[in-house]
């Protein structure tokens, strides 16, 4: 996803390695948000709008939840990005979908939407808060407000016992955090809905725990898409050797410790808005 700040600010990027990254995360979160938006209460032909909509993963998973009576309305500013959404939507045979180029923070139309979805978003905005007070006013009385957000607390705190692979969790940490990236937005959530005045949202946080090598290259995937960020920080890489060889040991190191590492903690929380 692309927010309000200049794309070259993004903490992620968006390159192309980048987009093939978010696709192989949304693989493995799927089953999570799938489960998430539809115990929220979205379902069968409602009117949803996603915000952040990156290369189109939320966005398509939605649309195939609300089905081709229902429709979603998908906000992401960066054009490169967009182009990309539309093209997989339209291979995917998804014609529910409505892919809008506009900045989070400006995005507003006369429209009522049945509910309003994002992962991984509020993180990155500036001012999470008038975010969810500005989507509230396009959602319908009694209409669902659903986000899921990361927490690196545990994430970190379960990444200690190995070297290598904690080395990459930190530095991928301290340059989030450096780049003002809010690493807690998850748990933030609760207050953030109350501060944007709609309910206090029920929630959860889950976390994956594995050792494959599909799961564990996310890390040096992101180190690599990080990796403009973390040299304009001027913060050392030298704990992780060679990048080239990067993945092959983080793998060895999980693989020969014979335990599992987490991904990070997904935050999920929604309410729904009241009727007056």
């Amino acid at each position: 996803m692309s927010t309000d700040k200049d794309q070259t600010d993004y903490h992620l990027g968006n390159t192309d390695a980048e987009h093939e990254r978010l696709i192989r995360q949304a693989v493995r979160l799927a089953p999570v948000t799938e489960r998430f938006f539809r115990e929220a209460g979205i379902g069968s032909g409602q009117q949803v709008l996603d915000l952040g909509a990156g290369v189109g993963d939320v966005a398509m998973l939605v649309a195939r939840i609300v089905g081709p009576s229902g429709k979603v309305v998908a906000i992401e500013r960066d054009a490169r990005t967009i182009n990309r959404a539309r093209a997989r939507a339209a291979e995917a045979g998804l014609n529910n979908i409505d892919f809008v180029s506009a900045d989070i923070a400006e995005y507003f139309t006369d429209s009522m939407f049945d509910a309003a979805v994002g992962r991984y978003i509020l993180q990155f905005v500036p001012d999470p808060v008038a975010a969810l007070r500005s989507v509230a006013k396009q959602i319908r009385p009694g209409g669902v407000v659903a986000f899921q957000e990361g927490s690196w607390i545990p994430f970190v705190s379960l990444s200690a016992h190995l070297p290598l692979w904690y080395a990459c969790i930190s530095l991928l940490h301290e340059s989030g955090v450096r780049s003002g990236v809010n690493l807690e937005m998850g748990p933030g959530l609760h207050k953030a809905f109350q501060d944007a005045e709609l309910p206090a949202p029920r929630m959860r946080l889950e976390m994956e725990l594995a050792s494959d090598p599909d799961f564990t290259r996310w890390v040096s995937d992101s180190l690599r898409s990080v990796l403009p960020q973390i040299q304009k920080l001027n913060l050392s890489v030298e704990a992780l050797g060679d990048f080239d060889t990067l993945q092959e040991r983080l793998q060895h190191e999980v693989r020969t410790s014979n335990t599992v590492v987490p991904w990070i903690g997904l935050v999920a929380a929604w309410c729904r808005k009241p009727a007056s």
